[in-house]
C-alpha cells in the first residue's frame, strides 16, 4: 500500500508481525497499517493472487499496482506466475514514497514463501525507477514512481490490484476520476481486486462502467470487491458474499 502523497518525506515506519508470522509496516502518525495484522502473506494472496490473478485464463498478462509498498505483491505474482505455467507478467506499479532499503532488507517476506530465492524481494525492490526491467524469464517490471492520480498509466490492463490505504486514511487515492481511468484502461475481460468493500467506492466503481460484486473477504474481514471491467463471455462471479 501507497502512503499518503501529502505525508512529509520522512515518515516513520515500524515493523510489525502479523498473525501469519508475516511482516507489515506500520504508521503510528496515521495509525494505519500496510497489511492486515491478520496475516500481511494471507491477506496478499487471497485479495490479489486466488480473487484475481489466478482466474485469468491468458498467458500473458498485463497488471498494475496501485501502491507498490512493501512489494509482496509483485513477489507472490512473480512466484505464482512460475507455478501458474505463464509464459509472461508485465508487472507495472505506481509508488510516490518508494520504501528505503533498510526498511524492506529486514521483511520477512522470502524466509516464509521463497527460502531458497534470497534475493529475489531485493531485485524488486533495487530495479531502477520508470525503467522496464526483466527479473526473471517469466516476469518483467516497470515501476511508475508518481502519483496515480496524475501519471500515465500502461493501457490493455488485465489485472489491476487496488492496494492504496483505506478511503479514511488516504480519501484522495479513491476517486471517480482514477476509477474512470482504470476503467479506460482495461482489457476485455481484466479484473481489479482491492481489499476495500465500502459502498462509495463500489458505487463510483459501477459510475465508471465495472460490473462490481462483494465476495467474501481474507480473515477478519468479511467482504472485499472484485470488479469486471469490458464485457467477457466468460462470468468471473461465482460466489456472492452475504450482504
Amino acid at each position: 500500500m501507497a502512503p499518503d502523497h501529502n505525508e512529509p518525506a520522512l515518515i516513520n515506519r515500524v515493523i510489525q508481525r502479523t498473525a501469519d508470522g508475516s511482516h507489515t509496516l506500520f504508521i503510528p502518525e496515521i495509525n494505519e497499517h500496510y497489511h492486515s495484522v491478520n496475516g500481511a502473506i494471507q491477506e496478499a494472496r487471497h485479495v490479489f493472487i486466488d480473487a484475481g490473478l489466478r482466474l485469468l485464463p491468458k498467458e500473458k498478462i498485463r497488471i498494475l499496482e496501485i501502491g507498490f509498498g512493501t512489494g509482496l505483491n509483485a513477489l507472490l505474482t512473480l512466484l505464482e506466475t512460475e507455478k501458474m505455467g505463464k509464459s509472461l507478467i508485465e508487472y507495472y506499479a505506481v509508488e510516490r514514497h518508494p520504501l528505503p532499503a533498510e526498511v524492506t532488507d529486514a521483511l520477512n517476506y522470502e524466509e516464509l514463501i521463497c527460502p531458497a530465492r534470497k534475493g529475489l524481494l531485493a531485485s524488486l525492490h533495487t530495479a531502477p525507477w520508470d525503467m522496464t526491467v526483466r527479473i526473471t524469464k517469466r516476469f518483467i517490471l516497470h515501476k511508475i514512481k508518481g502519483d496515480s492520480n496524475c501519471c500515465e498509466l500502461p493501457a490493455s490492463l488485465d489485472l489491476v490490484y487496488f492496494d492504496a490505504f483505506a478511503p479514511d486514511k488516504q480519501p484522495e487515492m479513491w476517486n471517480q476520476k482514477i476509477f474512470d481511468t482504470l476503467y479506460s484502461c482495461m482489457a476485455e475481460g481484466g479484473l481489479l481486486t482491492t481489499y476495500c468493500a465500502k459502498g462509495v467506492v463500489r458505487r463510483m466503481m459501477e459510475k465508471a462502467g465495472y460490473s462490481v460484486e462483494r465476495i467474501p473477504g481474507p480473515p477478519g474481514k468479511r467482504e472485499m470487491i472484485r470488479a469486471s471491467g469490458h464485457s467477457s463471455n466468460v462470468s468471473i462471479f461465482s460466489t456472492k458474499a452475504e450482504r
